[in-house]
């Protein structure tokens, strides 16, 4: 064998990819989740090289998370120059956590400069915005996810297993009941979410994870969908005839909200006075408003009834203001009955605890526990072993990073079709909320023809 026939016979290695570049539009608290994940535990397949807001200063602290774990800080762009970033810094996916109302925007113009998106749910806060991103990813063929984190919860995994191998049947009927409570609850008042033209209210803030989760859970789409929804607890009129509001805008530098034990007191975190009140000077932004003060468009208290292509049904309630927070599902088939039952927080306590020391903000679900039961005709019940996730949203976010930013996934990403569905469910609700009819998911798709 010569030298030649022996270096020919040799095994190359192969290159090794490079890891895929993202950019973050919209550095509030929750896309630290994305920013931290990108700088750290997943250098290896993706790359953060940009970021994107509206406020300087909240870019800056993301930036400094960035310096944390030892690299250079990346170029900071002002929304307007987005599809500028876009070009000049070779982004190859954009993850989006802005405001829920301007979710489209940013996804449609990352689909036509080639780009393909994560965004955070829902996928947007409308039905025309949900409309311009389906027409984009039809015509540029770009892939949209959704961050339904829900989905990647091993407790909601088992779930799905199970209905999936028929244990129960052909699925007839569901019961879903959230409860958020005082603390987490009251959050969705304080903030940009408290107006429905921001965030589209709590149906399709909130509850797109709990009806993508059920239309995952059945292989389903929603049909019809009819709606109830009131704000009780919350606002003004309802803080003031309950003696429960006190006389303050925002809560910080507040004498009143000092007792108040529904105010937020940014203060007592470094990490939120950093992004949000040393950002104020830039947008405005409040992000400790009073929960009975005026401005409060969405509702506190929900119910939904859904009937599905499959022909099943959902009858689903979400409360904003349980002393405890938790969720129970009930699905109901034609050979049994599948039972979860998950509590988040057995109790909520004001002021400042152990597990959350700063007032006013939800606990950390540390002590979360799931009971699974499985009812089939005729038998015993059956207790379903599951364990609770480690990280937040019982494991689910660890899941989500690791699928969407590494080198092999757990399962599927869930789709804009899958983004859309869960968004319609709850945007016929708010139509039918509106109307006091039941409305048609596909009309509302199509528009007011």
């Amino acid at each position: 064998m010569t030298d030649a026939t022996a270096h020919a016979d040799q095994a190359v290695p192969a290159t090794a990819p490079q890891p895929r570049r993202f950019a973050v539009v919209g550095t509030g608290a929750r896309a630290r989740m994305y920013t931290t994940a990108l700088v750290s535990s997943h250098t290896a397949t993706a790359r953060l090289v940009a970021l994107c807001d509206t406020n300087r200063t909240r870019m800056a602290v993301h930036n400094d998370i960035v310096r944390a774990h030892g690299l250079d800080p990346v170029p900071e762009y002002p929304a307007e120059a987005f599809t500028d970033m876009l070009r000049a810094e070779r982004v190859r996916e954009v993850v989006v956590c802005t405001v829920d109302r301007t979710h489209a925007d940013y996804i449609c113009a990352a689909l036509e400069a080639g780009c393909d998106v994560v965004t955070e749910k829902p996928m947007t806060a409308d039905a025309e915005g949900c409309r311009r991103v389906l027409d984009a990813q039809r015509r540029t063929g770009g892939r949209v996810n959704v961050a339904f984190n829900y989905r990647f919860n091993p407790v909601h995994r088992r779930v799905r297993e199970i209905v999936a191998a028929g244990e129960i049947g052909e699925v007839g009927s569901v019961h879903f009941e959230w409860l958020l409570d005082l603390r987490h609850g009251a959050d969705y008042f304080r903030r940009w979410h408290r107006e429905k033209a921001n965030s589209g209210g709590l149906l399709v803030h909130k509850a797109s994870h709990h009806f993508d989760l059920v239309n995952w859970w059945i292989g389903s789409a929603p049909r019809t969908v009819f709606a109830w929804g009131d704000l009780f607890f919350y606002g003004e009129h309802n803080g003031r005839r309950r003696e429960l509001a006190a006389d303050y805008e925002r809560a910080h530098g507040a004498p009143a909200a000092q007792e108040d034990p529904f105010a937020l007191h940014i203060a007592d975190s470094d990490d939120m006075a950093r992004l949000y009140l040393a950002a104020e000077h830039e947008d405005g932004y409040r992000r400790d408003q009073n929960v009975f003060g005026p401005g409060i468009t969405i509702e506190d208290d929900m119910s939904v009834l859904v009937r599905y292509a499959s022909g099943a049904t959902l009858s689903y309630h979400l409360v904003a203001y349980s002393p405890w927070e938790g969720y129970r599902v009930a699905i109901t088939g034609s050979r049994g009955r599948l039972e979860l039952d998950v509590t988040e927080s057995p109790h909520t306590a004001p002021g400042r605890t152990e597990a959350a020391p700063v007032r006013g903000m939800p606990a950390p679900k540390e002590n979360t526990t799931a009971r699974l039961l499985l009812r089939r005709h005729w038998q015993p019940p059956e207790e379903v072993e599951v364990a609770v996730g480690e990280g937040s949203h019982g494991g689910g976010d660890t899941h989500l990073l690791d699928t969407l930013f590494g080198a092999t996934g757990l399962q599927p990403r869930p789709t804009h079709t899958d983004g859309a569905n869960a968004l319609l469910t709850g945007l016929a609700a708010n139509e039918s909320m509106r109307t006091g009819l039941p409305v048609d998911v596909a009309r509302l798709l199509r528009g007011r023809d």
